[in-house]
């Protein structure tokens, strides 16, 4: 098997379309050595894809993605690595988490359902959209809903239409809370696909410095937005820092132009070192700061 990862996947606990030992299933196809699903506020489905990837031969990194707020910057992703999902603190803040997610998201359907009525178009069941999901609800789910009626032609199309007007601001974690709450489950802190965030290189470095300052961990690297000098450049400034490079797909679903499972849309390629960066990272973080070193199975 070749030494590639692909350490950003989303399964059907958060917003993805596919349950962990279906993704566990599509890395093996793809000749992955290790995964990571790191599903939005949620670590739900970690038991079952530790499970399946121990049946495969694939090594699975407990992970989570949350959404992290600093200064005037909204809805960065911070990914956590290692850590524990059986954490009591880490469970208490995402099952808050959740639990706003859940009214947030029966607040956006009531306005999209009053649009819909206005458009003379039947209306969503809260129902019918939980059904879909194993995990937290959130727009991607109400926007499948909406193509499943008929009521748009694409998810961009949902989006557009329905589900930016009927927004209902999120929740975010304050960025020094969120690295302090994934160090204390046991993990690493890595700040996710910076191509993304709306920053000119400048921008970025001096918010990499201020997290760094915070605690951050890494920097993805290798994401399905760089391109290879984008990488050479992130990598540069992961190792100015002294950060951790890691990399992934952040893959969903299917869907043309998406990105794929280990592949990103096409030139992804995440080397094994990065799993070997984590661990290094969290055995030198649980040595500072007193945590077990004995590994837990979270599967039994």
């Amino acid at each position: 098997m070749a030494d590639l990862v692909d350490l950003h996947l989303h399964s059907s606990f958060s917003d993805g379309a596919l349950a962990p030992a279906q993704l566990v299933a599509r890395a093996g196809e793809a000749g992955l050595r290790a995964i990571a699903i790191a599903d939005h506020d949620n670590v739900d489905g970690v038991p079952e894809a530790l499970t399946a990837g121990r049946r495969a031969g694939i090594e699975v990194v407990p992970a989570v993605e949350l959404s992290i707020v600093w200064g005037d910057r909204q809805d960065l992703h911070l990914l956590g690595y290692e850590i524990d999902p059986l954490d009591p603190a880490l469970g208490r803040e995402l099952r808050d988490f959740r639990d706003f997610r859940a009214d947030r998201s029966r607040r956006i359907l009531e306005k999209v359902n009053r649009q819909l009525a206005a458009e003379k178009r039947s209306p969503l069941e809260f129902e019918a959209v939980s059904a879909r999901v194993g995990g937290t609800i959130g727009r991607p789910h109400i926007g499948q809903a909406l193509l499943a009626k008929g009521h748009a032609r694409s998810m961009e199309a949902a989006f557009q239409r329905y589900l930016v007007p009927c927004n209902v601001p999120k929740r975010y974690f304050p960025a020094d809370q969120a690295i302090a709450l994934l160090h204390a489950a046991g993990g690493c802190a890595v700040l996710a696909h910076p191509p993304f965030i709306k920053a000119t290189p400048g921008e970025l470095e001096a918010l990499v410095e201020e997290l760094a300052g915070l605690g951050l961990d890494g920097l993805e690297v290798y994401n399905s937005g760089a391109d290879n000098d984008t990488v050479d450049r992130h990598l540069s400034l992961a190792r100015r820092r002294g950060l951790i490079a890691t990399g992934g797909s952040d893959f969903h679903r299917d869907e043309p132009g998406g990105p794929e499972i280990g592949r990103g849309r096409g030139n992804l390629t995440v080397p094994y070192a990065c799993v070997e960066q984590i661990r290094d990272r969290v055995a030198g973080l649980r040595r500072h700061l007193g945590h077990c070193q004995e590994p837990v199975d979270y599967t039994d």
